[in-house]
């Protein structure tokens, strides 16, 4: 069985069974996203749930919410769902760009997740196999993409997408929750349907950065691949125990825990969703980022 690497992700799924989710239903239109950070282009077929409203999702369905989150977006027909979140961690240099060391990253992660082993009962590790798609980051676009395969004890693989979308002083995450055997498909939906509507707003875009006044990052994008905590923190306590004790989305997602998403993605409902409702936008939340001299080493 295909898993997906995702945090937070828990048992069981029951949304909206206490309170009611003002789903917005998409015609095309444009939804803002943040405290004035970006929009969205919401496609007809597709119903976003805002900020605040994402975190009820999540509370209800036994998730502790990251307080990053901005929205997300449901396709009416197809298991899958993305979330996104917005970090403002402080401009992020992109000067690693050409020099990403894939190998060296993956080793990282192997061995991170090595000796969090150490500390975990048997039947909780992990083994990082490779990547299914090595780091890329996307100049045009200020976005950096990859994709991990790994596997538990039970041999179940587990494989996780990544998208960080680098913005003035922070960065949005794309994080794809999909019906394990339909991955494949589930990504390319989303890419051309749902991220591709994504735009940062004049004034916090990447290129908007402004050094003698804006918050700069000492992360750099080798530093976003293991997770915002640094090559040598990710080596020193074990990716693995790090997004354990963070329980944040970027972390793992464990064969029993996963169920209850594709439940509620396959039961969830495919008539059209409640009246349309603005989305309403949300005060970014700033995520403490672990300092490390090494983070823009590739």
């Amino acid at each position: 069985m295909l898993l997906l690497l995702l945090a937070s992700i828990s048992i069981p799924l029951h949304a909206s069974a206490e309170t009611e989710l003002q789903w917005v239903s998409g015609s095309g239109q444009t939804v803002g996203l943040g405290d004035g950070l970006a929009d969205l282009k919401l496609p007809e077929g597709y119903s976003l749930l805002n900020a605040e409203d994402t975190k009820t999702f999540e509370t209800e369905n036994g998730n502790l919410p990251s307080d990053s989150e901005i929205g997300a977006v449901v396709p009416m027909e197809g298991d899958w769902m993305v979330y996104l979140e917005y970090d403002d961690a402080g401009h992020i240099s992109d000067d690693d760009k050409t020099s990403i060391d894939a190998d060296k990253l993956l080793q990282s992660y192997k061995d991170g997740t090595e000796a969090a082993n150490e500390k975990l009962d048997e039947a909780n590790h992990l083994f990082v196999d490779g990547w299914e798609t090595a780091p890329h980051y996307d100049e045009g676009l200020h976005s950096l993409t990859w994709s991990l395969i790994a596997h538990d004890v039970n041999q179940d693989k587990v494989v996780n997408y990544n998208v960080r979308v680098l913005t003035r002083e922070g960065y949005v995450s794309v994080i794809l929750v999909s019906d394990p055997a339909h991955l494949a498909e589930s990504r390319k939906q989303m890419e051309s349907e749902v991220l591709s509507g994504l735009s940062i707003k004049e004034g916090k875009r990447y290129e908007d950065y402004n050094s003698s006044t804006d918050k700069k990052s000492n992360l750099g994008l080798a530093a976003l691949v293991v997770g915002g905590a640094g090559l040598a923190v990710a080596k020193k306590a074990g990716l693995l125990a790090i997004i354990l004790i963070a329980l944040k989305k970027f972390g793992i997602v464990i064969a029993a825990a996963a169920v209850g998403v594709w439940r509620w993605l396959r039961g969830k409902p495919k008539a059209k969703p409640p009246a349309e409702q603005p989305a309403q936008p949300v005060q970014d939340q700033s995520v403490p980022v672990a300092k490390n001299d090494d983070v823009n080493a590739s």
